[in-house]
């Protein structure tokens, strides 16, 4: 994939992440491993204001290793007597995956431009990205594109040449095409034409898909805001994901981030016990990392890779506890998880706590 792809795809990641991070507090890794994480200085200060947008964007890869790569199966050629038709292959397009859709022509252009107008209802068309199949050169490459405008717009255009001289209703002229949203859940609607330079433009009955994502739930963590006590009890939750969506996500990642601060003091690693039941192991002490945002701290929970298909889900016992260490300064805390298919976050909740003294 070309440089030109990959940072427009970074900047679609970025964007897509502009919600999130404005509910998820500071302190949260949205992806990665301890071997990611900086170190935390060992002063145990708090930030005035801690800002971790930087780190989150990014941490996020450009581009979703799911599918990244993969040819189409077979050409999208349409049965049909339209000039042009536009498809997809599923009524669902889950967020964070690559959902197919294919271009007919069946008339000739010399020298065309093909256009997706798109429009959206639940979240930004800045955070849609369409890429085509080259076949000479193997590869998907992006779309041109123009944003509907504002911060948050529900329309946008994406464009690429067409060249087909010879296409007829015999021999139909395809295109490969792949999308995906990478924000929120909400529909989106596409409008296809293929202007031929000439002043005509052929145009595809409009078409519309639901972009979908798992199912998250928690459970255990009383009226929003759990009361841990400083060397008390811990505090149990379970994290279920259930793909509520008709794809297989190929790979399923849930990491955990903690955060709390006081007037001159922070959490660090050493004042918070998370632990994870395992069948077959039973409750595990699961080590915290400090963040790439300090003073924040997070872990990846196990298993950390798991492919969960339709009508499947993954389920994540855990329970959480203040070590009688913690400093005394700090009476809140901020923690939660996010989700992702391995590359991509498509969900994320807080799990907010309060902190108590101990007897």
């Amino acid at each position: 994939m070309t440089e030109r792809v990959a940072q427009r795809r970074s900047s679609g990641v970025r964007k897509a992440a502009g919600k999130a991070a404005v509910v998820l507090a500071a302190g949260v890794v949205l992806a990665g491993t301890a071997a990611s994480a900086e170190a935390a200085p060992a002063a145990r200060t708090a930030p005035a204001k801690p800002d971790c947008g930087g780190f989150r964007a990014s941490a996020a890869p450009a581009v979703p290793a799911a599918d990244q790569d993969q040819a189409p199966e077979v050409p999208p050629t349409l049965a049909g007597k339209g000039a042009l038709s536009y498809s997809v292959a599923s009524a669902q397009a889950p967020i964070g995956l690559w959902s197919k859709a294919g271009l007919t022509l069946r008339t000739p252009v010399a020298k065309g431009t093909a256009r997706l107008d798109v429009s959206s209802r639940g979240f930004s068309t800045d955070s849609v990205t369409v890429q085509r199949y080259e076949p000479a050169k193997h590869a998907w490459v992006d779309l041109d594109t123009r944003s509907g405008g504002g911060s948050w717009p529900h329309r946008g255009t994406f464009t690429f040449p067409v060249s087909a001289p010879k296409a007829s209703a015999k021999h139909p002229y395809a295109v490969a095409l792949r999308f995906q949203d990478l924000d929120s859940p909400g529909t989106l609607t596409v409008n296809a034409s293929v202007a031929d330079g000439r002043g005509h433009t052929y145009r595809a009955p409009a078409r519309t898909v639901t972009a979908t994502r798992p199912q998250v739930s928690v459970a255990g963590w009383a009226n929003g805001t759990a009361k841990l006590t400083r060397g008390g009890a811990a505090q149990p939750f379970t994290i279920t994901v259930r793909n509520t969506t008709n794809r297989a996500y190929p790979a399923l990642n849930v990491n955990y981030f903690a955060y709390g601060a006081g007037k001159r003091h922070a959490l660090t690693p050493k004042d918070l016990v998370l632990q994870q039941y395992r069948p077959g192991r039973g409750w595990e002490k699961v080590a915290l990392t400090a963040g790439g945002c300090d003073p924040g701290m997070g872990a990846a929970l196990l298993p950390n890779r798991t492919a969960v298909a339709p009508g499947a889900k993954a389920v994540y016992r855990l329970r959480l506890a203040v070590a009688g260490s913690a400093p005394k300064d700090v009476v809140t805390g901020d923690s939660g998880f996010s989700v992702s298919n391995g590359d991509q976050s498509f969900a994320n909740k807080r799990l907010p706590f309060t902190i108590r003294a101990g007897k």
